[in-house]
């Protein structure tokens, strides 16, 4: 799947890229709902993991939209500060028609729950592998701002995740402001991905636990949007 290209501007002479996959036959009824999903911290919009979902949920009758924050619009390693994160993301969300649902990979993901706690009227929000805390360091916790989200949420969380278990996400999910679900990838790390060992004991595949954390995004988001199956 070819997506569509596009640029935004983002602040004084800066601008960032986004793409969009489009369903197909968008056009004839087919659409079930929008997203926009934000890379994490390591890698862009172009990572595979982020076409792989992107075009999954397109094929699953989203629109999905990805972009690039300004650090790695400019192929920078660091990501940029706070404020410039949120507003790059406040931007994307504003260029979008409504309702849309937002989240994304990792930081992606945390920074589109803050702009939504900062007011941004997003129909809800995923997160596909929410950082509840820095690797090995399990008291310093990123949800101070989560009573002030109230719209719907979804976590796709690994119980392996260095970032945050299901386990560990279990004891802080009832700080929300409104409702949420979670959709479990048993054995699976940060980035989704699932041990070869517990692939074999589960009789599946990396590609098939994929697939289902797109379905259940996708109807997370076409219930939101009110399109759902």
């Amino acid at each position: 799947m070819q997506p569509k290209k596009t640029k935004l501007a983002a602040g004084p002479d800066a601008e960032i890229t986004l793409f969009s996959y489009l369903p197909s036959g968008s056009g004839s009824g087919k659409v079930r709902g929008r997203a926009v999903i934000a890379h994490g911290a390591g890698a862009d919009q172009s990572h595979p993991f982020m076409v792989n979902f992107s075009e999954g949920l397109a094929a699953r009758g989203i629109e999905t939209t990805t972009f690039n924050f300004l650090y790695t619009e400019r192929q920078k390693k660091s990501p940029d500060k706070n404020d410039a994160l949120e507003m790059v993301w406040t931007k994307v969300f504003e260029s979008m028609k409504n309702p849309v649902v937002i989240g994304g990979k990792s930081m992606g993901g945390r920074i589109a729950s803050q702009i939504v706690a900062n007011g941004v009227a997003a129909a809800g929000l995923f997160f596909l592998g929410y950082p509840l805390h820095p690797p090995g360091q399990p008291k310093k916790l990123r949800i101070a701002h989560w009573p002030k989200i109230k719209v719907p949420c979804l976590f796709v969380q690994g119980s392996r995740d260095a970032f945050g278990s299901l386990e560990e996400l279990a004891k802080y999910t009832d700080k929300l402001g409104g409702a949420f679900d979670v959709h479990p990838v048993h054995g699976g790390d940060h980035s989704l991905n699932v041990g070869k060992k517990d692939l074999k004991e589960r009789a599946t595949t990396q590609e098939a636990v994929l697939a289902d954390a797109m379905d259940a995004v996708a109807d997370h988001v076409a219930s939101l949007c009110g399109k759902s199956k």
